[in-house]
């Protein structure tokens, strides 16, 4: 049986991770995009200063950008640039896909949200979801089910050693 080669465009590399949206949100759809970036930011990434937590997707002229996500530069950044940390940052989709979710965010509650970024293939990628925001109650539910899990982790591990 024949081994299939690992090639970059099957490999993704975790960047950076929104580990607020699971808590503040129900996501109901994801969704891959692209993002315009200036050489600076790529080279930040590469070295994981970036935070997406603030992070948040708007449509602006049936166009999505990503306002808050925050990549800080280097120190070693070319003298001729002035690097700006927040800067509002283009995504990349095809129209029927933006035009799909138009749709969706008019409707009450909806909101986009950045997920994560990552490497596909040597392109940075945003994963986007179409959420709804969680009220109290729901957060706190989030909290137990997760104290719960960690406590059935724990006793499983106690019982195997």
């Amino acid at each position: 049986m024949a081994k299939k080669p690992d090639t970059a465009a099957q490999k993704s590399t975790r960047i950076a991770d929104n580990k607020k949206a699971a808590y503040n949100y129900f996501f109901e759809e994801r969704f891959e995009a692209g993002m315009v970036l200036e050489g600076w930011e790529v080279k930040s990434l590469r070295e994981g200063k970036v935070q997406l937590t603030d992070g948040y997707v708007v449509i602006r002229d049936g166009e999505l950008y990503v306002i808050g996500c925050q990549i800080n530069p280097l120190g070693s950044a070319s003298t001729h640039i002035s690097p700006d940390k927040v800067r509002t940052k283009k995504l990349l989709m095809h129209k029927e896909e933006i035009k799909r979710l138009i749709g969706k965010v008019e409707q009450k509650g909806y909101t986009l949200v950045p997920l994560n970024l990552h490497w596909k293939a040597g392109k940075i990628k945003c994963e986007i979801a179409l959420a709804k925001g969680k009220a109290e109650h729901d957060k706190r539910d989030t909290i137990k089910d997760r104290e719960g899990r960690r406590e059935v982790e724990r006793v499983m591990k106690a019982r195997h050693r």
